[in-house]
């Protein structure tokens, strides 16, 4: 799955990068531990490609409050699921990130790891939005992030990893046009092992709350210790 992540680039570089050539968003303070129900970056195409603020944590149309928010889609069954049907033809995304968290169980205890790619260049999660109307009639723009089975390197410590979109399936992922879902659902793959890396990091970003440039900083304790030995 993926529970926290991170998103420490600019906007101006995350509109470079996935080529954004509208106007784009002020600029938006990075996190070090983004979760659940907070404010994330998305890249869509549906007036050409934008920049847009979401929450994090998709609202079907049938959801009774914003606490049922969905923050994970299996690619396995996306394309059969009703909350994420239509949006898989239609509201496709990418979430944009430098890196994401994943805890390791050794000994009865977790111990959380950074994982991101060798190059540090910035990525896009595979994900789609979606528009829910809450009670009181206001507008709240949501998304989900699609996860699938783990590569070699994640496969030692999680059974699932979130989908990053290699740069040259993005067009195909953001194209409108496309709907169909075998081609849609063949883009939904692990992430090449080789070109990933991942370390132990402090204990502290445990808390949602700690978002810190420690976070993402090789931790040289116990931990490093356990997890090298896997």
């Amino acid at each position: 799955m993926c529970g926290r992540f991170v998103r420490i680039s600019s906007i101006p570089e995350i509109a470079k990068r996935f080529n954004v050539k509208k106007p784009f968003l002020p600029e938006i303070s990075p996190s070090y531990n983004i979760a659940p129900n907070q404010e994330v970056i998305i890249i869509n195409n549906t007036e050409g490609r934008q920049l847009l603020p979401c929450k994090w944590g998709f609202l079907p149309s049938w959801a009774k409050d914003i606490s049922a928010g969905i923050i994970n889609a299996r690619s396995e069954t996306v394309a059969e699921k009703p909350a994420f049907r239509y949006a898989l033809k239609k509201h496709r995304c990418l979430v944009a990130a430098d890196g994401f968290y994943e805890w390791e169980s050794k000994k009865g205890r977790k111990y959380p790891v950074y994982i991101k790619l060798k190059s540090d260049d910035i990525f896009g999660f595979a994900g789609m939005t979606n528009l829910w109307e809450s009670p009181d009639g206001s507008i709240i723009f949501t998304c989900t992030i699609i996860t699938t089975e783990p590569n070699d390197l994640i496969k030692p410590i999680h059974h699932r990893m979130p989908v990053i979109m290699p740069r040259e399936n993005e067009d195909q992922w953001l194209d409108p046009s496309l709907e169909n879902k075998n081609v849609l659902l063949s883009l939904l793959r692990p992430y090449l092992p080789e070109d990933m890396e991942l370390y132990p990091v402090s204990p502290k970003m445990n808390s949602p709350v700690y978002n810190s440039p420690e976070n993402i900083q090789r931790y040289r304790g116990q931990i490093q210790t356990l997890i090298s030995d896997r």
